[in-house]
């Protein structure tokens, strides 16, 4: 990402997707089936032109579906397995999930399900004796910390100030393609409306009993009214990382080296206006996940942190009753959910703002959040996807004319300044963006669509709904490590290829 420099209003832009090899819409396997077929063809045709003609056939049969492409680049091939997916668990009954001392799974726990169902929750002690909670993801061997943070917010701040935040949080993501074994990164800002449970802890009990009539009416009609005007946020940072191939190591020496790391962590969030921050424990974090799939008991958990100083919830006991998967929604519990996926990231350069009315609460939904996941690249990567890049923008220029060519010229000093950037010292990041929703009803689900629609116009991204894998993306949008690449069965390498 780069800073366009302006003295009153700051713009930033140049994320560029990733160029595919490959010939035109073909990615590496298509333009070497293509390449390959022409050879074969020729070969066929001096034995029989029926043959050749049959061999033809299915050569275009294979390579059409790789040349029709959705606006995010999926293929037919990738549609098609996302159905033929879906049609086996719903087959198999995994679109369903029930747990507790009445379902058949041994133990009787409520256990968070899907991707989560694995995972297992460890606790230690960072360099501030503070406690943290380390996810232990058994089936990738994955480890991952979250950390909590109060960001300052844009309000009544100089632009200097804004633009200085977002180059700390740039060099921050830039540090993350150096941070030994780490995989993925997220961060979760959650919104809500404000259930007013912390306000009428605050209020009631400090009343006087011999206050005015006047006074104690005031006062407990402001206890009544504020929380429908007011939202409560969280956000979370959760890092995840892996262990080198072959390599074992016992999990109390993993645990003192996340430790040593979260202080330096911390303060990168602090300086790029990230507020006060600090590692969530373990309970935090299953009170969080708890919350996420039950938002009917979100004041029930304020309140006992309020009174008690803590629920004592464990995260096996974190996850739902009962979940049901749809083609185009969750249910789990007491609330019903969608999520979005992020299709094209904005065009051009956009205002420091662009994503304020998406991450503040949305009227009308129960939970929102709003998931954006990076993925750094090691800088010997980064310098060949970027060298790759700048010789496909400037073999595209060359190759083009008319209007055209205005947008392919935009591409090379694109590439140019990102070549720049990159030997420079900036990191690469790959970056994407998801959106969970959450309300009462089936019916009510329908208008919170209406409105991400309308959030996402004004931040000008599109995005599409998860459709037929709602579970596995609101799973992605909780602050517990999950990182889509890590759990796709094709290969990532392949399916770049393809």
């Amino acid at each position: 990402m780069s800073t366009q420099a302006a003295t009153a209003d700051p713009t930033y832009g140049n994320w560029r997707r990733p160029r595919r090899p490959g010939l035109g819409p073909f990615g590496l396997v298509g333009t070497i089936v293509l390449f390959g077929g022409l050879i074969v063809d020729i070969i066929a045709s001096m034995m029989s032109l029926q043959f050749a003609l049959v061999v033809i056939v299915f050569q275009a049969l294979f390579l059409v579906p790789l040349a029709i492409r959705t606006q995010d680049g999926r293929n037919v091939y990738s549609l098609m397995a996302v159905r033929i997916g879906w049609f086996r668990r719903k087959a198999k009954g995994g679109t369903s999930y029930v747990s507790g001392p009445l379902s058949p799974r041994p133990g009787g726990k409520f256990r968070p399900p899907g991707l989560l169902s694995r995972v297992r929750v460890l606790e230690g002690r960072d360099a501030y004796d503070q406690p943290f909670g380390v996810l232990h993801h058994r089936s990738r061997n994955l480890y991952t910390i979250v950390l909590s943070c109060e960001p300052d917010g844009g309000s009544l701040v100089d632009p200097d100030q804004i633009d200085n935040w977002v180059a700390s949080w740039g060099h921050w993501l830039s540090r993350l393609s150096s941070e030994p074994g780490l995989r993925g990164a997220s961060v979760v800002v959650e919104t809500a409306p404000d259930t007013g449970t912390r306000l009428a802890n605050e209020v009631l009990p400090r009343l006087r009993p011999d206050a005015p009539p006047a006074a104690r009416a005031v006062m407990e009609e402001v206890v009544e009214r504020y929380p429908t005007a007011s939202s409560e946020m969280h956000t979370y940072l959760a890092l995840t990382y892996g262990m080198p191939p072959g390599q074992k190591r016992k999990a109390d020496d993993i645990i003192a080296d996340l430790a040593v790391r979260i202080p330096g962590l911390l303060a990168g969030v602090v300086s790029a206006g990230g507020g006060p921050a600090a590692p969530l424990s373990a309970e935090r974090i299953a009170e969080v996940v708890r919350v996420a799939y039950d938002p009917a008991v979100a004041g029930d958990v304020l309140e006992a942190r309020a009174v008690h100083g803590g629920t004592g919830l464990e995260w096996d006991d974190a996850g739902p009753a009962a979940t049901v998967e749809k083609t185009n929604a969750y249910q789990h519990d007491s609330g019903v959910s969608r999520t979005w996926m992020l299709t094209l990231a904005p065009r051009g350069t956009v205002r420091a703002q662009v994503l304020r009315g998406l991450l503040e609460d949305a009227p009308g939904t129960r939970r929102k959040r709003v998931a954006l996941l990076y993925r750094p690249i090691d800088p010997a990567t980064s310098a060949r996807i970027v060298e790759a890049d700048r010789r496909a923008a400037q073999f595209m220029a060359t190759s083009r004319r008319g209007m055209v060519q205005a947008r392919a010229a935009n591409e090379v000093r694109a590439a140019e300044q990102t070549a720049v950037e990159e030997a420079t010292g900036a990191g690469l990041v790959e970056f994407s963006l998801m959106v969970t929703v959450t309300v009462d009803t089936d019916a009510q689900l329908e208008d919170a669509g209406v409105t991400v629609r309308n959030l996402l116009a004004g931040a000008r991204l599109l995005m599409r709904p998860a459709d037929r894998m709602q579970a596995a993306a609101f799973s992605c949008t909780l602050p517990a490590g999950i990182l889509p690449w890590e759990y796709t069965l094709v290969p990532r390498e392949l399916k770049e290829a393809l």
